[in-house]
């Protein structure tokens, strides 16, 4: 029952809001039924932590400790968000940058995205998760092209081409996993593309099949994880997109593509018994945290700017889940959490800083403190965050990660220290004339909705200065369950 109202109440919101989201309480509407989909995830996580892992409707949906976990972080995020989009989008539209035409367009597919990612994490079937991610890309395509622009337009196009291309890839790979498990579940149908039968016989998988597979798989969804160098489509898609867009394809869509490498990362430890899996995944980590580091000091535009710290922050949590292990895992999973929380909080703020503004170059926003406050605190309390300066939970996570590198992988070490200490450069010296100065700016016509970037920012704080033990026992399993 949970299941079907998680995945029921944004499906009926998108085809509510698809008939009347012009109309003038569509935003509210679509906070309810993101409210309700946040109730239907919490009793979701209720029922997991009173009876375990559960299946449901003839095995095509599963449910354990890892993907309930993101199922209510994509919740809460996707909850805050529609809050934070209610004022924002009114003020769009108040500067002539939308008609009603398009905010019905927004609410009803920003509803079918929280459904498309939503099905993608509890599905059971492989091929089914593959359709989930493409709904998710189709949906997002046309909320990047919103405003119509001609920047938006082609933004929209390279994320359609790139991501269609990555999404073909993996379905290849799909198909190939199915190849791999013909001789043992192929009388099961579509059954023998179930992630719990083919986790049963891993071991026995065809080896050579399943590490090509998971090639194919690695490349097609790491395309949407945004890992260098399939990587082009998400700046571009970030600063044409409405920020709220930026938030959840930051905070939400990255982490379900990687849940979805990292559930075929499983099975492929299990058929090779080697590490290459987990090799593939720290070159590819390591590769995108190195370049968006460097990449950040050339941007000029704030919600480039913080597309390319997400690069950096996939890298290092794909880094995480490459090495393995109970504390590797726990901390990439930490670090998930603190990531998206972090990051839909900054682009809260930056999106009314850059309707401060009237425009999103960095060199001509200044003295957000002195026009409004909040705006300037929530963007730097949130760049502090995401820059790991303690007590924020990100320095928790990256310290966890750091010292699990020492000890196991040393020669990584000073590659990761040096990417880091180049984006927090890159970053800290750029948000302190935005937030710092003098300006004649005027206040906004609306009050900014900044109130979810304030609570995201103080679960973030808390985590780093204590993890409940309930939550901390919820990570410990998850871990174990991606180890293995």
């Amino acid at each position: 029952m949970e299941i079907l109202l998680v995945l029921g109440c944004p499906l009926l919101g998108a085809a509510l809001l698809a008939a009347a989201g012009a109309k003038r309480h569509a935003a509210e509407v679509s906070v309810v039924v993101s409210l309700a989909t946040l109730l239907a995830a919490a009793a979701l996580v209720a029922r997991v932590i009173r009876h375990g892992p559960i299946t449901a409707w003839d095995e095509e949906f599963f449910i354990d400790p890892f993907n309930v976990f993101l199922v209510a972080l994509t919740a809460l995020v996707g909850f805050t968000t529609a809050i934070f989009s209610r004022p924002y989008m009114r003020i769009e539209a108040n500067q002539g940058r939308l008609t009603p035409a398009r905010l019905r367009l927004y609410h009803s597919m920003y509803q079918l995205f929280m459904a498309a990612m939503l099905l993608a994490l509890t599905t059971n079937n492989m091929g089914f998760m593959w359709v989930a991610m493409e709904m998710a890309t189709l949906s997002t395509v046309l909320l990047v092209s919103l405003y119509r622009t001609r920047a938006s337009i082609e933004a929209a196009w390279k994320y359609f081409i790139l991501c269609g291309v990555g999404i073909a890839l993996a379905l290849f790979g799909t198909a190939l996993l199915y190849t791999a498990a013909e001789d043992l579940l192929g009388g099961e149908g579509m059954g023998a593309l179930l992630w719990t039968h083919l986790d049963a016989v891993k071991g026995q998988l065809e080896p050579r099949v399943m590490g090509m597979a998971f090639v194919f798989l690695l490349v097609g969804y790491g395309t949407k994880v945004g890992l260098a160098p399939l990587h082009n489509w998400l700046p571009d898609a970030h600063a044409e997109g409405p920020t709220p867009v930026s938030a959840v394809l930051s905070g939400l869509l990255l982490n379900v593509a990687l849940y979805a490498v990292i559930r075929c990362k499983i099975l492929t430890d299990g058929a090779l018994h080697s590490n290459l899996p987990g090799h593939m995944l720290m070159g590819f980590g390591l590769l995108s945290t190195v370049l968006a580091s460097f990449f950040l000091w050339r941007q000029r535009d704030i919600k480039r700017l913080f597309a390319y710290s997400s690069i950096e922050h996939m890298g290092i949590i794909t880094f995480a889940f490459g090495m393995g292990g109970p504390i590797a895992n726990f901390a990439a999973l930490l670090h998930m959490t603190m990531h998206s929380l972090t990051k839909s909080a900054i682009f809260f703020a930056a999106g009314h800083a850059t309707q401060l503004s009237g425009t999103q170059r960095m060199d001509k926003i200044r003295g957000l403190l002195a026009i409004h406050p909040s705006v300037g605190w929530g963007l730097m309390l949130g760049g502090l965050a995401i820059l790991g300066m303690p007590p924020f939970g990100v320095f928790t996570s990256e310290y966890l990660i750091l010292t699990t590198v020492m000890r196991d992988h040393p020669w990584a070490t000073p590659i990761l220290l040096i990417a880091l200490a180049v984006a927090f450069g890159a970053i800290f010296s750029r948000l302190q004339p935005m937030v710092y100065g003098d300006t004649d700016t005027q206040p906004l016509p609306h009050s900014p909705a900044l109130v979810p970037a304030f609570i995201h920012l103080g679960i973030v704080l808390m985590m780093g200065v204590y993890i409940p033990p309930a939550l901390a026992e919820w990570y410990r399993l998850a871990a174990r369950l991606i180890g293995g």
